[in-house]
Protein backbone atom coordinates (compact mmCIF):
# COMPACT_ATOMS: atom_id res chain seq x y z
CA UNK A 1 0.00 0.00 0.00
CA UNK A 2 0.95 3.44 -0.61
CA UNK A 3 2.10 5.46 3.04
CA UNK A 4 -0.45 7.04 4.66
CA UNK A 5 -3.28 5.15 2.82
CA UNK A 6 -5.99 3.14 4.64
CA UNK A 7 -8.35 0.37 3.45
CA UNK A 8 -11.18 -0.87 6.43
CA UNK A 9 -13.40 -3.92 5.42
CA UNK A 10 -15.88 -5.20 7.02
CA UNK A 11 -14.37 -4.66 10.91
CA UNK A 12 -16.53 -5.75 13.61
CA UNK A 13 -15.13 -6.07 17.32
CA UNK A 14 -16.37 -7.42 20.03
CA UNK A 15 -15.66 -7.74 24.02
CA UNK A 16 -16.15 -10.23 26.23
CA UNK A 17 -17.42 -8.65 29.56
CA UNK A 18 -16.90 -10.75 32.78
CA UNK A 19 -19.31 -10.32 35.76
CA UNK A 20 -17.83 -10.62 39.11
CA UNK A 21 -19.98 -11.61 41.77
CA UNK A 22 -19.64 -12.79 45.68
CA UNK A 23 -18.76 -16.21 45.92
CA UNK A 24 -16.73 -18.61 48.08
CA UNK A 25 -13.00 -19.18 47.49
CA UNK A 26 -13.72 -22.42 46.26
CA UNK A 27 -16.19 -21.28 43.29
CA UNK A 28 -13.22 -18.07 42.70
CA UNK A 29 -10.18 -20.48 42.31
CA UNK A 30 -12.81 -23.21 40.25
CA UNK A 31 -14.09 -20.47 37.84
CA UNK A 32 -10.83 -18.48 37.91
CA UNK A 33 -12.60 -15.32 39.52
CA UNK A 34 -14.94 -15.20 36.00
CA UNK A 35 -18.64 -14.86 36.01
CA UNK A 36 -20.95 -15.33 33.20
CA UNK A 37 -20.05 -13.36 30.08
CA UNK A 38 -21.50 -10.78 28.25
CA UNK A 39 -20.45 -9.80 24.52
CA UNK A 40 -20.25 -6.25 23.63
CA UNK A 41 -20.12 -5.19 20.06
CA UNK A 42 -18.33 -1.68 19.58
CA UNK A 43 -18.01 -1.95 16.37
CA UNK A 44 -20.17 -3.36 13.43
CA UNK A 45 -19.30 -4.11 9.81
CA UNK A 46 -17.30 -0.82 9.16
CA UNK A 47 -15.83 0.07 5.72
CA UNK A 48 -13.79 2.89 4.28
CA UNK A 49 -11.00 3.83 2.43
CA UNK A 50 -8.73 7.20 3.15
CA UNK A 51 -6.39 8.12 0.14
CA UNK A 52 -3.06 9.90 1.08
CA UNK A 53 -3.23 13.23 1.94
CA UNK A 54 -6.37 13.65 3.25
CA UNK A 55 -7.86 14.19 7.20
CA UNK A 56 -10.70 12.33 8.33
CA UNK A 57 -12.60 13.27 10.95
CA UNK A 58 -14.51 10.75 13.01
CA UNK A 59 -17.73 11.94 15.00
CA UNK A 60 -20.53 10.03 16.68
CA UNK A 61 -22.09 9.97 20.51
CA UNK A 62 -19.87 8.40 23.55
CA UNK A 63 -19.50 4.68 22.89
CA UNK A 64 -20.38 4.87 19.39
CA UNK A 65 -17.15 2.94 18.60
CA UNK A 66 -14.71 5.98 17.37
CA UNK A 67 -11.88 5.74 19.96
CA UNK A 68 -12.11 1.65 19.32
CA UNK A 69 -11.55 1.76 15.88
CA UNK A 70 -8.79 4.33 16.21
CA UNK A 71 -6.83 1.33 18.41
CA UNK A 72 -7.25 -1.10 15.63
CA UNK A 73 -6.03 1.12 12.85
CA UNK A 74 -3.03 1.74 15.21
CA UNK A 75 -2.89 -2.40 15.78
CA UNK A 76 -3.13 -1.82 19.38
CA UNK A 77 -6.34 -4.19 19.49
CA UNK A 78 -7.14 -6.50 16.63
CA UNK A 79 -10.65 -6.57 14.69
CA UNK A 80 -12.48 -9.71 15.61
CA UNK A 81 -13.58 -9.80 12.31
CA UNK A 82 -13.21 -8.04 9.07
CA UNK A 83 -9.74 -6.76 7.63
CA UNK A 84 -7.80 -3.24 8.19
CA UNK A 85 -4.62 -2.30 6.14
CA UNK A 86 -2.31 0.81 6.50
CA UNK A 87 0.79 2.09 4.36
CA UNK A 88 3.49 4.11 6.30
CA UNK A 89 4.74 4.31 9.62
CA UNK A 90 1.73 5.18 12.10
CA UNK A 91 1.88 8.44 14.66
CA UNK A 92 -0.23 8.16 17.61
CA UNK A 93 -1.66 11.09 19.62
CA UNK A 94 -4.20 8.62 21.66
CA UNK A 95 -2.83 8.43 25.62
CA UNK A 96 -0.82 11.56 25.75
CA UNK A 97 1.93 10.97 28.18
CA UNK A 98 1.51 6.84 28.56
CA UNK A 99 4.30 5.20 29.86
CA UNK A 100 5.71 8.53 32.36
CA UNK A 101 7.42 7.39 34.76
CA UNK A 102 6.41 9.77 38.09
CA UNK A 103 9.97 9.85 39.66
CA UNK A 104 11.92 10.47 36.22
CA UNK A 105 12.75 14.27 35.35
CA UNK A 106 10.69 15.80 32.28
CA UNK A 107 14.16 15.65 30.55
CA UNK A 108 14.06 11.52 31.15
CA UNK A 109 10.96 11.24 30.55
CA UNK A 110 11.18 12.37 26.83
CA UNK A 111 13.56 9.56 26.06
CA UNK A 112 11.41 7.01 27.72
CA UNK A 113 8.78 8.12 26.27
CA UNK A 114 10.12 8.69 23.19
CA UNK A 115 12.01 5.08 22.85
CA UNK A 116 8.36 3.76 23.64
CA UNK A 117 6.88 5.26 20.62
CA UNK A 118 9.76 3.70 18.31
CA UNK A 119 12.21 7.07 18.58
CA UNK A 120 15.75 6.34 18.01
CA UNK A 121 17.19 7.65 21.01
CA UNK A 122 20.00 9.61 18.67
CA UNK A 123 17.24 11.17 16.77
CA UNK A 124 15.60 12.19 20.33
CA UNK A 125 18.71 13.44 21.65
CA UNK A 126 18.49 15.95 18.35
CA UNK A 127 15.30 16.89 18.86
CA UNK A 128 15.30 17.09 22.68
CA UNK A 129 15.63 21.15 22.73
CA UNK A 130 13.05 21.60 20.16
CA UNK A 131 10.72 19.11 21.66
CA UNK A 132 10.83 20.95 25.36
CA UNK A 133 10.78 24.65 23.53
CA UNK A 134 7.54 23.21 22.07
CA UNK A 135 6.30 22.22 25.87
CA UNK A 136 6.85 25.43 27.09
CA UNK A 137 8.40 23.88 29.89
CA UNK A 138 11.85 25.03 29.84
CA UNK A 139 12.10 25.44 33.46
CA UNK A 140 10.43 22.01 34.75
CA UNK A 141 12.13 19.72 32.77
CA UNK A 142 14.69 19.09 34.83
CA UNK A 143 11.83 18.52 38.13
CA UNK A 144 9.97 14.55 38.74
CA UNK A 145 7.11 14.84 36.41
CA UNK A 146 4.76 13.50 39.31
CA UNK A 147 5.60 17.71 40.76
CA UNK A 148 3.65 18.82 37.22
CA UNK A 149 0.22 19.58 36.99
CA UNK A 150 -2.42 17.56 34.40
CA UNK A 151 -2.08 20.67 31.80
CA UNK A 152 1.71 20.28 31.84
CA UNK A 153 2.04 16.52 31.69
CA UNK A 154 -0.38 16.50 28.84
CA UNK A 155 1.62 19.37 27.23
CA UNK A 156 4.76 17.43 27.25
CA UNK A 157 2.96 14.04 26.19
CA UNK A 158 1.84 15.67 23.20
CA UNK A 159 5.24 17.99 22.47
CA UNK A 160 7.12 13.94 22.00
CA UNK A 161 3.89 12.85 20.11
CA UNK A 162 4.06 15.06 17.49
CA UNK A 163 7.56 14.78 16.65
CA UNK A 164 7.02 11.36 15.47
CA UNK A 165 8.33 10.91 11.57
CA UNK A 166 4.80 9.23 10.43
CA UNK A 167 2.85 8.78 7.23
CA UNK A 168 -0.38 8.92 9.10
CA UNK A 169 -1.54 10.36 12.17
CA UNK A 170 -3.91 9.04 14.38
CA UNK A 171 -5.60 11.77 17.00
CA UNK A 172 -7.93 11.13 19.80
CA UNK A 173 -9.36 14.55 21.57
CA UNK A 174 -5.56 16.10 21.30
CA UNK A 175 -7.23 19.92 21.54
CA UNK A 176 -8.00 19.30 25.32
CA UNK A 177 -4.07 19.55 25.74
CA UNK A 178 -2.93 22.83 27.88
CA UNK A 179 -4.37 26.40 27.97
CA UNK A 180 -6.11 28.19 24.84
CA UNK A 181 -2.39 29.36 23.37
CA UNK A 182 -0.88 25.86 23.61
CA UNK A 183 -3.96 24.81 22.00
CA UNK A 184 -3.24 27.20 18.62
CA UNK A 185 0.20 25.39 18.51
CA UNK A 186 -0.87 22.52 18.87
CA UNK A 187 -3.25 22.86 15.52
CA UNK A 188 -0.41 24.48 13.85
CA UNK A 189 1.65 21.44 14.39
CA UNK A 190 -0.63 19.40 12.60
CA UNK A 191 -1.54 21.50 9.93
CA UNK A 192 2.13 21.58 9.40
CA UNK A 193 1.95 17.86 9.07
CA UNK A 194 -1.28 18.25 6.82
CA UNK A 195 0.04 20.47 4.15
CA UNK A 196 3.24 18.02 4.02
CA UNK A 197 1.37 15.21 2.68
CA UNK A 198 0.97 13.33 5.97
CA UNK A 199 -2.75 11.55 6.55
CA UNK A 200 -4.83 12.24 9.23
CA UNK A 201 -7.57 10.44 11.19
CA UNK A 202 -9.32 12.77 14.20
CA UNK A 203 -11.53 11.88 16.44
CA UNK A 204 -13.30 15.22 18.33
CA UNK A 205 -16.09 16.39 19.99
CA UNK A 206 -14.82 19.82 18.87
CA UNK A 207 -16.88 20.34 15.62
CA UNK A 208 -15.47 23.61 14.86
CA UNK A 209 -11.60 20.87 14.92
CA UNK A 210 -13.19 18.52 13.01
CA UNK A 211 -14.36 21.16 10.34
CA UNK A 212 -11.31 23.49 9.70
CA UNK A 213 -9.08 20.36 9.80
CA UNK A 214 -10.76 17.45 7.90
CA UNK A 215 -12.94 17.75 4.71
CA UNK A 216 -14.49 14.64 5.11
CA UNK A 217 -15.93 12.88 8.27
CA UNK A 218 -17.58 9.89 8.79
CA UNK A 219 -19.98 9.29 11.59
CA UNK A 220 -20.62 6.40 13.93
CA UNK A 221 -23.79 5.47 15.49
CA UNK A 222 -23.80 2.57 18.03
CA UNK A 223 -20.89 0.77 15.88
CA UNK A 224 -21.82 1.46 12.71
CA UNK A 225 -21.48 4.04 9.64
CA UNK A 226 -24.49 5.86 9.86
CA UNK A 227 -23.08 8.41 7.00
CA UNK A 228 -19.86 9.18 5.20
CA UNK A 229 -19.01 12.66 3.05
CA UNK A 230 -18.44 16.29 3.43
CA UNK A 231 -17.61 17.26 7.21
CA UNK A 232 -20.47 19.97 7.34
CA UNK A 233 -23.23 17.33 6.28
CA UNK A 234 -21.93 14.60 8.73
CA UNK A 235 -21.75 17.57 11.48
CA UNK A 236 -25.07 18.32 10.58
CA UNK A 237 -26.19 15.10 11.46
CA UNK A 238 -24.25 14.23 14.35
CA UNK A 239 -25.75 17.39 15.74
CA UNK A 240 -29.40 15.93 14.63
CA UNK A 241 -28.90 13.14 16.37
CA UNK A 242 -28.89 15.39 19.60
CA UNK A 243 -31.74 17.71 18.67
CA UNK A 244 -33.79 16.38 21.74
CA UNK A 245 -31.04 16.35 24.03
CA UNK A 246 -30.79 19.46 26.96
CA UNK A 247 -27.24 18.50 27.85
CA UNK A 248 -25.49 15.68 26.33
CA UNK A 249 -22.68 13.90 28.10
CA UNK A 250 -20.78 14.67 25.46
CA UNK A 251 -20.81 18.19 25.84
CA UNK A 252 -17.97 17.53 28.83
CA UNK A 253 -16.17 16.11 26.09
CA UNK A 254 -15.90 18.97 24.14
CA UNK A 255 -19.16 19.18 21.98
CA UNK A 256 -19.78 22.76 21.51
CA UNK A 257 -22.82 22.80 19.04
CA UNK A 258 -26.03 20.51 18.37
CA UNK A 259 -30.08 20.89 17.41
CA UNK A 260 -31.88 19.90 14.90
CA UNK A 261 -30.58 22.24 12.39
CA UNK A 262 -34.49 23.75 11.25
CA UNK A 263 -33.34 26.82 12.76
CA UNK A 264 -29.68 28.25 13.29
CA UNK A 265 -27.79 30.54 15.18
CA UNK A 266 -25.37 31.97 12.01
CA UNK A 267 -23.39 34.98 13.46
CA UNK A 268 -22.27 35.82 17.02
CA UNK A 269 -20.48 38.79 17.79
CA UNK A 270 -19.21 40.52 20.91
CA UNK A 271 -18.99 44.43 19.95
CA UNK A 272 -18.45 47.47 22.41
CA UNK A 273 -20.93 50.45 22.58
CA UNK A 274 -19.59 52.00 19.31
CA UNK A 275 -20.42 48.66 17.57
CA UNK A 276 -17.01 47.56 16.83
CA UNK A 277 -15.75 43.54 17.53
CA UNK A 278 -14.43 43.58 20.74
CA UNK A 279 -12.54 40.42 23.20
CA UNK A 280 -11.70 43.06 26.22
CA UNK A 281 -13.61 45.06 28.43
CA UNK A 282 -13.33 46.86 31.36
CA UNK A 283 -15.59 46.53 34.38
CA UNK A 284 -19.13 48.54 34.01
CA UNK A 285 -18.30 49.12 30.23
CA UNK A 286 -21.36 48.88 27.94
CA UNK A 287 -21.16 45.43 25.71
CA UNK A 288 -23.56 44.72 22.75
CA UNK A 289 -23.92 40.65 22.02
CA UNK A 290 -25.04 40.59 18.20
CA UNK A 291 -26.47 37.61 16.36
CA UNK A 292 -27.69 36.81 13.17
CA UNK A 293 -30.65 34.01 13.26
CA UNK A 294 -31.62 31.63 10.13
CA UNK A 295 -35.01 29.62 9.39
CA UNK A 296 -34.43 27.33 6.61
CA UNK A 297 -38.35 27.09 6.63
CA UNK A 298 -41.39 27.92 7.82
CA UNK A 299 -41.95 27.10 11.58
CA UNK A 300 -43.35 28.75 14.37
CA UNK A 301 -41.00 31.37 15.88
CA UNK A 302 -38.88 29.69 18.64
CA UNK A 303 -37.66 31.02 21.73
CA UNK A 304 -33.98 32.47 21.99
CA UNK A 305 -32.36 31.89 25.36
CA UNK A 306 -28.75 33.00 26.47
CA UNK A 307 -26.65 31.68 29.51
CA UNK A 308 -23.80 34.01 30.61
CA UNK A 309 -21.02 31.74 32.26
CA UNK A 310 -17.87 32.33 33.57
CA UNK A 311 -14.08 30.32 33.06
CA UNK A 312 -15.41 27.60 35.36
CA UNK A 313 -18.38 27.05 33.45
CA UNK A 314 -20.97 28.90 36.49
CA UNK A 315 -24.10 30.15 35.34
CA UNK A 316 -23.88 33.40 36.47
CA UNK A 317 -27.18 34.49 34.18
CA UNK A 318 -30.04 33.93 31.93
CA UNK A 319 -32.54 34.83 30.10
CA UNK A 320 -34.48 34.54 26.79
CA UNK A 321 -36.53 36.50 24.40
CA UNK A 322 -39.63 35.34 21.55
CA UNK A 323 -38.19 35.91 18.63
CA UNK A 324 -42.09 36.99 17.47
CA UNK A 325 -41.38 40.34 19.01
CA UNK A 326 -37.75 40.40 17.20
CA UNK A 327 -39.24 39.91 13.55
CA UNK A 328 -39.17 36.49 12.82
CA UNK A 329 -40.25 35.72 9.26
CA UNK A 330 -43.09 33.34 8.32
CA UNK A 331 -40.76 31.11 6.00
CA UNK A 332 -36.92 30.75 5.14
CA UNK A 333 -34.90 34.24 5.96
CA UNK A 334 -32.58 35.93 8.51
CA UNK A 335 -33.35 37.62 11.14
CA UNK A 336 -30.32 40.19 12.99
CA UNK A 337 -31.49 40.93 16.38
CA UNK A 338 -28.84 42.04 18.95
CA UNK A 339 -28.64 42.20 23.01
CA UNK A 340 -27.53 45.65 24.75
CA UNK A 341 -25.96 45.82 28.07
CA UNK A 342 -25.42 49.35 29.49
CA UNK A 343 -23.20 48.91 31.69
CA UNK A 344 -21.23 45.00 31.98
CA UNK A 345 -21.73 44.19 36.45
CA UNK A 346 -18.87 42.24 35.89
CA UNK A 347 -15.45 42.94 37.36
CA UNK A 348 -13.04 40.26 37.01
CA UNK A 349 -12.40 37.51 34.90
CA UNK A 350 -13.31 35.32 31.15
CA UNK A 351 -16.94 34.64 30.77
CA UNK A 352 -18.89 33.21 27.84
CA UNK A 353 -22.26 33.08 26.30
CA UNK A 354 -24.67 29.96 25.42
CA UNK A 355 -27.24 30.40 23.40
CA UNK A 356 -30.02 28.24 21.98
CA UNK A 357 -33.24 28.18 19.68
CA UNK A 358 -36.16 25.73 20.87
CA UNK A 359 -40.09 25.88 20.32
CA UNK A 360 -41.58 28.15 22.42
CA UNK A 361 -44.42 25.41 23.05
CA UNK A 362 -42.25 21.90 22.29
CA UNK A 363 -39.26 22.31 23.74
CA UNK A 364 -37.72 20.59 20.40
CA UNK A 365 -34.13 22.21 20.30
CA UNK A 366 -33.42 23.70 16.88
CA UNK A 367 -29.73 24.90 17.74
CA UNK A 368 -27.44 25.67 20.54
CA UNK A 369 -24.27 26.72 21.06
CA UNK A 370 -22.65 25.93 24.57
CA UNK A 371 -19.35 27.82 24.45
CA UNK A 372 -18.91 30.80 22.11
CA UNK A 373 -18.60 34.53 22.16
CA UNK A 374 -15.73 34.72 24.89
CA UNK A 375 -15.04 38.04 26.47
CA UNK A 376 -12.43 39.38 29.36
CA UNK A 377 -13.40 41.65 31.78
CA UNK A 378 -10.89 43.76 33.43
CA UNK A 379 -10.68 45.89 36.76
CA UNK A 380 -11.66 49.73 36.22
CA UNK A 381 -10.24 50.13 39.67
CA UNK A 382 -10.15 48.21 42.97
CA UNK A 383 -12.62 45.34 41.87
CA UNK A 384 -12.40 41.89 42.42
CA UNK A 385 -14.01 38.75 41.84
CA UNK A 386 -16.21 38.13 38.96
CA UNK A 387 -19.49 40.18 39.94
CA UNK A 388 -19.43 43.87 40.10
CA UNK A 389 -21.05 45.36 43.43
CA UNK A 390 -22.13 48.48 42.53
CA UNK A 391 -23.46 50.11 45.64
CA UNK A 392 -22.64 53.48 47.47
CA UNK A 393 -20.92 54.55 50.94
CA UNK A 394 -22.13 57.11 52.56
CA UNK A 395 -22.14 58.48 56.43
CA UNK A 396 -25.41 57.08 58.19
CA UNK A 397 -26.06 56.64 61.86
CA UNK A 398 -26.67 52.90 62.44
CA UNK A 399 -30.38 52.16 64.16
CA UNK A 400 -30.47 50.70 67.81
CA UNK A 401 -31.68 47.36 66.72
CA UNK A 402 -28.67 46.78 63.97
CA UNK A 403 -26.02 47.43 66.44
CA UNK A 404 -23.23 45.04 66.58
CA UNK A 405 -23.24 43.26 70.02
CA UNK A 406 -19.87 42.86 71.71
CA UNK A 407 -19.55 39.93 74.14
Amino acid sequence: MRPGEIAVEGVSRRFRVYRRDARSLKSLVLSRGRGPATDVWALHDVSFAVEPGSAVGLIGRNGSGKSTLLRILSAIIRPTSGRVDVGGRIGTLLELGAGFHPEFSGRENVFLNGSILGLKRAYIREQLDEIVAFSGLEEFIDLPVRTYSSGMYMRLGFAIASHLSADLLLLDEVFAVGDEAFQRKCFGKIFDFKRNGGTIVFVSHDAGAVERLCERAILLREGRVAFDGPTHDALTEYHSLLADERDPAESVAGLSEWGSGEARIADVLVCGPGGEEREQFLSGEALSLRLKLVASGALPPPRLSFELRDEAGRLLAGGGADTAELGWPDGPGEVPVRFDVDALPLADGRFHFALALDGAESGHLYHRLAHVAPFVVYPAGGERGAVLLDGRWSEGEVAAGAEVRRS
